[in-house]
Order: C-alpha cells, then sequence, then structure tokens
C-alpha cells in the first residue's frame, strides 16, 4: 500500500543544546504531541532507524571530508556542553542524533525507492543544511539532505536529484556541496539577507554546475502568494527542463509569520500549497517520490501546525 512515511527516533531528543537554544527538543515534542492530538500520526508509517548501518560513516564521507565526524565525534563531551561557534553546540548525546539523523534520511530513501511507502518526512534533528562540508554551522552537524542525495545518486543509481529548500534562511552547506554537480539541481527561496549571508541571485553553481543552482532571496515581510508566485515563475520552469527523478525538500518552516528568528509572513496554508506544487512535479517525472527532512521551525505552535499541514498534503497525495 503506498503510504507516508513519519521518521523519528525519541533519541533525537538527546541532543541538549543548553537553555533558551531555539534549536531544542521541545521542537519534535510540539511536532509529535500535535500529530498525537490531532490523530493523524494514526494514518502514517512511523519508522525509527536505529541502529546506523555499518557503513553509515562511509555514505557520511562522500559528503564530508576526511576527519571531519572523527572531529565531530571528540568534540562531544561526556557531560556538558561545548559550543563549536556562537549558534552551534555539542552535548553528551549530539553525535549518536546526528547519526541517526543522517540514517533516517537514508532509511527514508532506500523506503521510497524500494515502494515501500511514495514519500516520507523525516522529523530528525540536528538540522543540516547549513553544515559544510567540513565546518558545522547554524545549529547543523551532519548534511542530512546532501548525505541522502550522494546517496540516491551511488546506491540507488538515481540520475537526477532536485533538492528545494524552503527554509527561511540559505541552505549555504548544500549548495557549496553540490554547486559543481549537474546531477544535483539545487533550489532555494530565503530571506535575504539573514543568517548565513549567502544565496545571492547571482549565485548558479560553477564548472560543470553551472546553471543547476537557483537561488530566488526574498526581501523581509514576504508571505504566501510571494513564495507561491516564486515557485511558478521561476522554480516550475526549472523543474521542468531538469526532469528529476527524486525531489529532496529541506523543509524548514522558520519563514512562518510567527517564527522568532526571520520577518517573513508564511502560514499553514502556504506551506501545504508549496507541498501540493512539489507533488504534483513529482507526480510528472518521478512517480511521487518525495522525501522531505526537517530543517528550521521555531515557534513551537506555528512549527506543529505546519508540519501537520506538510503531512496532511503528502498523506492526500497517496490517498491514504
Amino acid at each position: 500500500m503506498n503510504r507516508t512515511a513519519l521518521i523519528y527516533h525519541p533519541d533525537y531528543l538527546l541532543y541538549d543544546t543548553g537553555p533558551h537554544h531555539p534549536e531544542s527538543a521541545v521542537r519534535l515534542k510540539a511536532i509529535i504531541g500535535r500529530l498525537e492530538e490531532t490523530g493523524l500520526i494514526k494514518q502514517l508509517m512511523v519508522c525509527s532507524p536505529d541502529p546506523p548501518r555499518p557503513d553509515l560513516a562511509d555514505w557520511i564521507a562522500r559528503v564530508h571530508r576526511p576527519g571531519y565526524q572523527d572531529q565531530l565525534q571528540r568534540l562531544s563531551p561526556e557531560k556538558g556542553l561545548v559550543r563549536i561557534d556562537a549558534d552551534t553546540v555539542v552535548s553528551p548525546g549530539s553525535y549518536r542524533a546526528a547519526l541517526l539523523a543522517v540514517e533516517g534520511t537514508l532509511a527514508a530513501a532506500d523506503g521510497i525507492v524500494s515502494g515501500r511507502f511514495t514519500n516520507a518526512f523525516c522529523a530528525v534533528r540536528p538540522p543540516g543544511h547549513h553544515a559544510e562540508s567540513n565546518r558545522a554551522m547554524g545549529f547543523c552537524l551532519f548534511n542530512n539532505i546532501a548525505v541522502a542525495a550522494r546517496y540516491l545518486q551511488v546506491r540507488h543509481h538515481v540520475s537526477r536529484v532536485m533538492i528545494i529548500d524552503w527554509d527561511v534562511h540559505h541552505g549555504n552547506g548544500t549548495q557549496h556541496i553540490f554547486e559543481e554537480d549537474p546531477a544535483v539541481f539545487y533550489f532555494s527561496v530565503h530571506q535575504f539577507p539573514l543568517y548565513p549571508g549567502t544565496g545571492r541571485a547571482d549565485e548558479h553553481g560553477r564548472g560543470a554546475g553551472e546553471g543547476y543552482t537557483l537561488n530566488c532571496p526574498l526581501s523581509p515581510g514576504q508571505g504566501d502568494d510571494e513564495y507561491i508566485s516564486v515557485f511558478e515563475k521561476s522554480l516550475r520552469p526549472a523543474v521542468d527542463a531538469f526532469r528529476p527523478d527524486f525531489i529532496l525538500v529541506s523543509a524548514g518552516f522558520d519563514a512562518h509569520q510567527a517564527d522568532p528568528l526571520a520577518n517573513m509572513r508564511v502560514t499553514e496554508a502556504g506551506f501545504g500549497e508549496m507541498t501540493r506544487r512539489v507533488q504534483d512535479w513529482a507526480r510528472s517525472y518521478c512517480h511521487g517520490r518525495v522525501l522531505s527532512c526537517l530543517e528550521g521551525g521555531y515557534n513551537l505552535e506555528a512549527l506543529a501546525r505546519s508540519v501537520e499541514r506538510h503531512l496532511t498534503d503528502l498523506l492526500e497525495d497517496v490517498g491514504a
């Protein structure tokens, strides 16, 4: 039966970022609590990826530079917190959570390719799209979506992977990892200027990857109409030209009008409209194969309701 999968593991909650940090375990608690409260979770195929596959380090190493994993593991303390930069910390549970976040995305990819389910949402933490090949930053340790893209290319021989990033912050790590790869198309719509300062419209790939990066920076205050306009006028032609075999979504919900870390005006309905358009393109080109992975979203109520809307639309697409 075609189903929508929810990838989740309770050990994602063990990653402690300290008091008052916006990227905390309460984000996932709010999401799961909302799905249980509404009963939506009963309609999902809930999968808990564990243990990490024996060759997980090899797959991570296809995206992150040699020694990077060992460095993160060494930095993870036995107690307390270690700050990597002003925004990013590691704790005793961070390395295991980060490994399971990557494992979750790969398990979702396997499930979709095998036909066990049609699409999936990975409720993982830490998030990933700011993580560079050799640098943790912006709350991110491993670049989950990037490892999944490379895994699809190599393990499942997917020829053309499209990454759609609607997090309010530009996914600098994902862009840089694939900016010379013509087989991975990276699209981002984001507030600009804003952290991390990348994602200008004139950043469109390098070398063989020239033209396979599309950035649509938006000024603060833009909402549903402006986002859907970008999807229709900029992203749709790119999708039609690229004809992806698989679509990955960096699903950040911090462009929501209630989010404290940005200044956009997207609503739950807006995220639903973006989801439906992605689903339309996936049906046209890749048999509905969509894997979305949680990135940002820091107002708990807005995050929970936005994820609920995203999953509701994923479910409707597969007829659940």
